[in-house]
């Protein structure tokens, strides 16, 4: 079982890495993570903003229009293949403790705490997800997820709130549903 969140304090041992995005997760904090299929946004980096916050605000919002690239989350079967990955790295694999969650169109929101290095976890979850789908659709050996994932750490009791209400919340402002507790690929769904 994992342990109750507990804001971190900057002297906790952190992990850092980078690809094209920084990456910091200080040990026992919640992460705020976001997946995206394959090609759903275009390379140029065209609409980021100065800082992160803004940068990632304006990815998401531009995922949710779906403008661009697949939107294979959309597929019941598919949706379904990942809620239940999601569910089986908490339950079976004791990789994290899934606070919260939301599949859109072409992307997904985890906030989790994690039990294990997300450099474990990220490779678990999006390689399963990825040969199931690709399975679902009949695309095998095709790429499914974006190689890299944004990430944030959470830093305190009302950030933490805050994220729970925006997973929450993201069908709907993404046009999917007209409440949270009916969309079924959510945590918030009254299921």
């Amino acid at each position: 079982m994992a342990q109750a969140f507990l804001p971190v304090r900057f002297s906790a041992d952190v992990s850092y890495y980078q690809r094209n995005l920084p990456h910091w997760h200080p040990d026992g904090a919640a992460l705020f993570i976001t997946w995206r299929l394959f090609g759903s946004l275009c390379s140029s980096g065209r609409g980021l903003r100065k800082d992160a916050r803004s940068a990632f605000l304006g990815m998401d919002r531009e995922l949710d229009r779906a403008r661009m690239g697949p939107v294979w989350l959309k597929d019941e079967r598919v949706a379904r293949s990942v809620v239940d990955a999601l569910r089986y790295g908490q339950q079976q694999l004791g990789l994290y403790r899934l606070m919260a969650f939301a599949l859109v169109a072409n992307h997904v929101h985890l906030l989790i705490q994690p039990n294990s290095d997300l450099s474990r976890i990220t490779p678990t979850v999006k390689g399963f997800t990825a040969r199931e789908a690709n399975k679902i659709l009949g695309r095998t050996g095709q790429p499914f997820w974006q190689d890299e994932s944004f990430d944030d750490w959470v830093r305190n009791r009302d950030e933490l709130n805050r994220t729970i209400r925006y997973v929450d919340r993201h069908p709907v402002f993404a046009g999917l549903a007209q409440s949270i507790e009916v969309y079924p690929w959510s945590s918030a769904c009254a299921q």
